[in-house]
């Protein structure tokens, strides 16, 4: 195998701007500024790199500083970018947001633009050595039409993020191709038809999304914990994040556990619970992936939870 695993997605350069008081429109407010690595492809790929699965990221990255901060940093890690777009005169994803004095998210602005370079025709000269991969993770940032020509053409098992409520739709068509796919709350209400308020309205959400041909699912309810389905199973865990320092990135952290837990032949419930350990050590960590992150520290975090 050229890789374990090929994740194709998003690698932002997240510009953040905090204030130290109530915010002044139309006013320079003071405060604290910070750029961190981001992108849900990206994270993804990190998290399975910690966990010491070799990871093949194709992305696309401008000819700008940022692009070179986040090669060396990927690069830095082990994760192979050979077969991502480096386009010298386009400018890197950038995601740009002002937060209020609570920390909560007052405005953004958002270029990804050049992900509109990631075509069909693009992924067909990929075709090769993705399926020399041993799966295919993807994040919905990609285009309905490079989401489709990649459900048809890739021969590996193929996983998925929703992303976001507004993104998820674009994964619809391909459902039924998954081996596996995490939503989140309104990711899954929005792809099932199902309003998941309480009772087994999740796992009637998780039923209506295996009827499309999905292997599994996993759907995360946030302090509600997680609930995971396949076949005739289903499971239901609690949440493992009771110190939360920063809620940013848990979700990458479990779809990355769970395609782990798939590479490591775990069932449901194992997977779910790699999942939400995952989780939990990411919500620990006030940077959006926690470097704390390994395969022991799953390993050891699940075993707390079982005994």
């Amino acid at each position: 195998m050229d890789g374990e695993i090929a994740v194709i997605g998003s690698a932002n350069m997240d510009i953040g701007g905090y204030p130290a008081a109530p915010l002044k429109a139309g006013d320079s407010n003071p405060g604290r500024v910070r750029l961190c690595l981001g992108g849900v492809g990206c994270n993804i790929a990190r998290n399975l790199a910690l966990l010491g699965v070799k990871v093949r990221f194709a992305t696309a990255l401008g000819g700008d500083l940022y692009a070179r901060g986040i090669a060396e940093t990927l690069e830095g890690m082990g994760i192979d970018l050979s077969l991502s777009l480096r386009l010298e005169q386009e400018h890197t994803s950038t995601y740009l947001f002002i937060a209020d004095e609570k920390g909560d998210m007052s405005v953004a602005v958002n270029d990804m633009a050049i992900y509109r370079h990631q075509t069909p025709a693009y992924f067909a000269r990929l075709l090769p050595e993705l399926n020399r991969c041993r799966a295919v993770l993807l994040d919905a940032n990609l285009s309905e039409a490079s989401l489709a020509y990649l459900a048809e053409n890739v021969r590996v098992p193929l996983f998925a993020d929703a992303v976001s409520a507004a993104k998820a739709p674009r994964l619809r068509g391909i459902l039924g191709r998954l081996t596996a796919f995490k939503p989140n709350r309104m990711e899954a209400e929005l792809l099932s038809g199902v309003r998941i308020e309480g009772g087994g309205d999740a796992e009637r959400a998780a039923r209506s999304l295996l009827e499309t041909g999905l292997g599994r699912v996993f759907i995360t309810l946030g302090p509600d914990g997680a609930l995971a389905a396949e076949d005739t199973r289903v499971c239901r865990l609690p949440s493992l994040s009771p110190r939360l320092t920063n809620a940013t990135g848990a979700g990458d952290a479990f779809t990355a556990a769970m395609v782990w837990g798939w590479l490591h032949g775990l069932g449901l419930e194992e997977s779910c619970l790699a999942g939400n350990a995952a989780a939990a050590i990411a919500a620990q960590s006030e940077e959006t992936v926690n470097p704390a992150l390994c395969e022991e520290a799953l390993r050891q975090k699940m075993m707390e939870v079982q005994a």
